[in-house]
Parts: C-alpha cells; structure tokens; sequence
C-alpha cells in the first residue's frame, strides 16, 4: 500500500475538521475525495502533505509513518501537494517556478536531472515552452494550473495530491487536465484527487471516498459510487430513482 489513513483527527480551536479518517490509495492508482464545501477535503490533503498536524491517527506512506512530519520532510519523501489556487510566484517566470520545485536537486547540483526533467513537463504542456520566459503572474488560469502540476512533478513524487484542480478552469481547459491525469497513470504515477466536478473526478478514477462533516461515509470503485443513488442526487446531479 503506499498511502494508508488511519483514524486521523484533526481540530482548530476545540473544533474537529476531521473525525477518524482512514482511506488507503494503492501504487498506481486514481483515488478521488468528494464531499460538500467545508466537508474537510483540503484539510485531509494538507495534513498529508505535513502542512497540518494531527491531533491522532497514522498516516503512513510506504514503509515510513509521516503524521505530523514537517512539509519539507514529507515533500523528501515522494508526496507532493497542488495546492488549492495554484498558488505560484507571480514575478517568477514558468521556468523559475519548475525551478523551485526541482530545488532540492538543484540544490545537490544536478543541474542535468533538472533539465531533463523541466523538458519532459514541457513535452507534457507544450504550452509552458511557449510561456517559459514570461511571468506566471501573467498566463490565464489554465496556464497557471498546468505551471502548478509541472512545478509539483518536478520533485518526481510517487504519489501526487491534488486540490481542486478545475477550480476556475473552461470546460475545455478542465479536459485538457484531466487528460494529462490519465497520462501521469500510464507511466505509473499514483494520484490523490479532491475534486468538486464529481462527474469528471469519478469518470478518470479507480476509486473513491465520499466524505461530509469530516467522516469518510462512502468508498468504492467508480462504478459503484456512480450507481449508488445517494452520490447521484448529492454530487452528480441526477437521481436512480424513478
């Protein structure tokens, strides 16, 4: 298993956000989170990338326990979080952000591996090659989406979350995404997906959790959670019944 939750609480002020969460994402996966605004996807991601600290429960990636572990020590690790918003350097070019991603190389001197690996996120997104030289303050939303994921992919992570990536994005541009995801699989990536447009999240995943109120209320694959009449009417738009 190279993700295991179990029982993870987390709370802010004497409140509880996250009340037992346990899920379990496989090698080579697409897992997807969806659940209601507040329901406590972002605050589970965060605290799987050590942004968060647990209040109790383990989260274990690979052989190794990292609730609790410090951001940088899980980034070390193979985890790597697109955060909500994107969240780039603005004044800092395309290039410069894939940069800081790939920091920590650089940073060893593997100037070569950095390359190699900023040419492969713009075979990718062509677009970036286009836009390498310019601001990342400047792209559209799209542009800054894909800038997000190569800069995250750039610290080569085993496993890759993801926070609402479609967030602000055209229909056509969310498309684009999303097929990039289905590539990232094929070459053996493994993703965590929180995702608002249930519709696209469960039609690219393997698995899914539903979760409301901070609880994990339904798991199953794609074709079970499409089939059950209570993810319909609350997440796809439609009921099973007649």
């Amino acid at each position: 298993m190279l993700l295991s939750v179990t029982d993870v609480h987390v709370g802010f002020g004497g409140l509880a956000v996250l009340k037992g969460i346990s899920l379990e994402v496989r090698e080579g996966e697409i897992v997807t989170l969806i659940g209601s605004n507040g329901a406590g996807k972002t605050t589970l991601l965060r605290t799987l990338a050590g942004l968060i600290k647990p209040t109790s429960g383990s989260i274990r990636l690979g052989d190794s326990e990292i609730a609790g572990a410090p951001a940088h020590e899980v980034a070390s690790r193979a985890l790597s979080l697109v955060p909500e918003g994107r969240q780039l350097f603005p004044e800092h070019t395309v290039e410069e952000n894939l940069e800081i991603g790939a920091f920590q190389r650089l940073r060893s001197g593997k100037r070569a591996d950095y390359e190699a690996d900023r040419d492969s996120m713009m075979d990718l997104f062509p677009r970036l090659r286009e836009r390498r030289h310019q601001p990342a303050g400047l792209l559209s939303g799209g542009e800054q989406q894909m800038v997000a994921i190569a800069r995250a992919l750039m610290s080569r992570p085993k496993l890759l979350l993801l926070d609402e990536p479609s967030l602000g994005l055209s229909p056509i541009m969310v498309q684009t995404i999303f097929s990039v995801f289905k590539t990232l699989k094929a070459e053996g990536l493994t993703l965590l997906l929180v995702e608002q447009m249930a519709r696209i999240a469960l039609n690219i995943c393997d698995r899914a959790y539903v979760i409301e109120q901070g609880r994990i209320i339904l798991s199953g694959t794609r074709e079970e959670l499409e089939a059950d009449p209570r993810v319909t009417e609350a997440y796809l738009g439609k009921s099973n019944t007649p």
